[in-house]
């Protein structure tokens, strides 16, 4: 499986699932099982690649503000559910996480911003086919820390003046 293969993937399950995370990622399993093993764990290193290329402070930031608050694990959840997002939205936030405010369209702090349920689908969808659980990925290991440099996240002067336009869209 290509890249091009995997976002279409990522897109025409988000689209069929009407942005809903939970049910997009209902639709990735069930669509990945209609694949052999190997393109399902070609999926899951796409997907595991993107997640990391994502571990980054800059975007934590974005995250923070999108969701008035991200822990650890409400981070990694936001990294699953904007790769759920598609290609364009994913590589815009990366190239500028202030450029998320007009790359969303409608956002429902309830429903999205947490995409859990999207990093686990290719682990289901290769454990229906085959019975076991997937092997490992044999991808470079995850940084230990966040890309780039720390920010206080507490400091709401500092966020809005790094995010003016999630700020303003967001939190204004």
């Amino acid at each position: 499986m290509d890249e091009t293969e995997f976002w279409e993937l990522v897109d025409d399950a988000r689209e069929a699932a009407e942005g809903d995370p939970e049910e997009q990622a209902d639709l990735l399993v069930e669509r990945l099982a209609r694949l052999d093993p190997d393109s399902v764990l070609d999926f899951a290193r796409h997907f595991e690649s993107r997640y990391n290329r994502a571990y980054r402070w800059d975007l934590w930031g974005a995250a923070w503000v999108l969701l008035d608050g991200a822990s650890d694990d409400a981070f990694d959840f936001f990294r699953c559910w904007l790769i759920g997002q598609g290609r364009e939205v994913f590589e815009g936030a990366l190239h500028d996480p202030d450029g998320l405010a007009d790359l969303l369209g409608d956002f429902d702090e309830e429903i999205d911003g947490d995409g859990e349920e999207l990093g686990y689908a290719a682990d289901e969808a290769y454990e229906q086919l085959t019975g076991v659980v997937a092997p490992d990925l044999e991808l470079p290991p995850p940084p230990a820390e966040p890309e780039g440099t720390p920010l206080d996240f507490e400091n709401e002067r500092l966020l809005a003046e790094r995010y003016p336009r999630l700020w303003e869209r967001f939190r204004g």
